[in-house]
């Protein structure tokens, strides 16, 4: 019996130890391949970067290790081919990708491999040959000389290539393309090799080994090449200048982390400066901070939409929106202040006006724009009542009403706006004169259904959305006007430091219809292309 009984617990032992081994071989697996661990775990970041770009992004990375102590470790490429390895392996554990051209940094975002992009700078592509120019190539026709050796970026690697590939295509000598002219002369003619990688191109030229190259004409001002190539600038290759971003991948199991440092290396007074000392042409970045803050204007009616959006954004970026949510008339008179006073501090990052009325008083102080959603006018009755049919009913002796502050919120000067059409404007005006009537004015539209639902009127003029949140007690009358609607615009203040962090609260936004449509709001930004709605592209 005794011995029943230990074999019974020596069993009970190896189990409870074989369980807890197991646990710990899953937890250890989850943690290794089950999606984003939380912030803070490790100390590196791993990034994929264009070849050609090898030293600014060293000089970065070896800063930012200096003052945060994380290690960047990089493996490089032609920007094709990384992205290509990383659409083979979605899974690996890359957190940031970095490509001559944003052509192939979008095309990670459609692929789903990405999420963030950060631009960074511009370059553009030229022929590159040994200082004192010795073969003398000024033209195109010089390239196709029987005495000049060429070494081209493939096209199928490297973003140099084909952008040239693009362009010289595109121009002909009247019966072939001249990139097929330049293309028979290295590999029929067998003078020259198409090589990976911008840097290879470059080296060969070095060495002399050929005579001249397409690159990048921020290759020539590389400390392994300025010393020994020099450019020669082509019409035939120019073109709008090619934007050098970065993005953070979506397997990136530190995308906050990641951000981090992908807002280092777009700073203007951080990374920027180096992509410059090297000889490309940065853009306007923001201002660096480790955990900037923002400052948004948002009108009431969005609030429902934007709060968890913007909760999820501070979160993955690892910065602050200070978010004030009022009346547009109240916002806009804060800014008229803040800018009479001179008062930099305090004046908003970006402003999102319950309508385009509102914008369009403070469109001097704001730039690029995009309307956001817009929002059905309707007047909100008691659940059952059909005292209020029409607005007509609005003026009727007895009525009680609740509607907006023309001055103070947005929905009020619409309201005012639609009462005018319908000449009902001054009769409304006048029943608010007059003793025993109810005509509430309401300085934000968030204060408007309230009243219906408490019973302290009998109809109030509000956004449909505001209405959504109390559908068990009231009911809508719908307007027939043309005038019964209210669109949201989105705008960046000129004078905001963190242009770029406001473009990347756009995309969340964008990337969020369903919060919008959830809360009674028609979405418009698949309206219009999101780059031509608000990025800044090269001047």
């Amino acid at each position: 019996m005794k011995s029943r009984l230990r074999h019974g617990r020596i069993n009970s032992l190896w189990t409870f130890v074989f369980g807890g081994t197991l646990a710990v071989i899953l937890l250890t697996m989850m943690l290794r391949w089950g999606g984003p661990q939380p912030e803070g775990v490790g100390n590196r970041l791993t990034i994929y970067c264009a070849a050609g770009l090898r030293a600014p992004l060293e000089q970065v990375a070896e800063r930012y290790q200096q003052e945060y102590g994380i290690t960047i470790d990089v493996q490089y490429g032609g920007s094709n081919t990384l992205l290509n390895q990383l659409e083979i392996d979605k899974f690996s554990d890359v957190d940031l990708y970095l490509a001559a051209d944003d052509l192939y940094t979008d095309a990670a975002r459609e692929k789903g491999l990405a999420a963030e992009v950060l631009p960074i700078a511009y370059q553009r592509p030229v022929i590159a040959v040994q200082q004192g120019n010795p073969k003398n190539i000024t033209s195109f026709e010089d390239l196709l000389s029987d005495q000049v050796v060429l070494a081209l970026p493939d096209p199928d690697h490297a973003a140099a290539g084909r952008v040239a590939r693009e362009r010289l295509s595109a121009a002909t000598d009247g019966q072939q393309s001249l990139w097929d002219r330049l293309e028979q002369h290295v590999v029929e003619g067998r003078r020259g090799v198409f090589k990976p990688t911008i840097n290879d191109v470059a080296a060969d030229i070095k060495l002399g080994s050929v005579d001249a190259g397409i690159v990048w004409d921020s290759t020539t001002a590389m400390p392994s090449f300025r010393d020994e190539l020099e450019a020669v600038f082509l019409p035939e290759l120019a073109g709008p200048p090619n934007l050098v971003s970065i993005c953070v991948l979506n397997s990136s199991r530190r995308p906050t982390s990641a951000l981090r440092f992908a807002r280092y290396v777009s700073a203007s007074d951080r990374g920027l400066p180096s992509f410059e000392e090297f000889g490309l042409a940065p853009i306007e970045g923001d201002v660096w901070a480790e955990r900037p803050e923002i400052t948004f204007f948002c009108g009431a009616v969005s609030r429902r939409a934007m709060e968890s959006i913007i909760e999820e954004f501070e979160k993955r970026e690892g910065c602050v929106v200070n978010t004030i949510y009022d009346g547009c008339g109240i916002l806009t008179s804060r800014m008229q202040t803040i800018e009479a006073q001179s008062q930099a501090q305090g004046f908003p990052d970006v402003y999102m006006a319950c309508d385009l009325y509102y914008l369009e008083n403070v469109k001097d102080w704001f730039q690029e724009a995009a309307n956001v959603s817009n929002a059905e006018i309707v007047i909100a009755v008691p659940k059952g009542s059909t005292k209020v049919t029409s607005l007509s009913d609005l003026v009727k002796p007895g009525i009680r009403v609740a509607v907006g502050e023309p001055d103070q919120c947005t929905i009020g000067a619409l309201t005012r706006r639609l009462m005018v059409k319908e000449g009902l404007y001054d009769a409304l005006k006048e029943k608010q004169q007059q003793d025993g009537e109810v005509v509430v004015e309401k300085s934000s539209s968030a204060l408007l259904v309230p009243d219906v639902v408490t019973g302290h009127v009998d109809a109030a003029v509000a956004y449909i959305t505001d209405v959504m949140a109390n559908r068990d007690d009231v009911d809508v009358v719908r307007i027939e006007s043309s005038l019964n609607m209210a669109i949201q615009p989105l705008s960046i203040a000129r004078t905001s430091r963190h242009k770029h962090l406001i473009r990347r609260l756009f995309q969340r936004i964008a990337d969020s219809p369903d919060a919008f449509e959830d809360a009674g709001f028609q979405f418009r930004l698949d309206e219009l292309p999101l780059v031509e709605a608000m990025e800044s592209r090269a001047p």
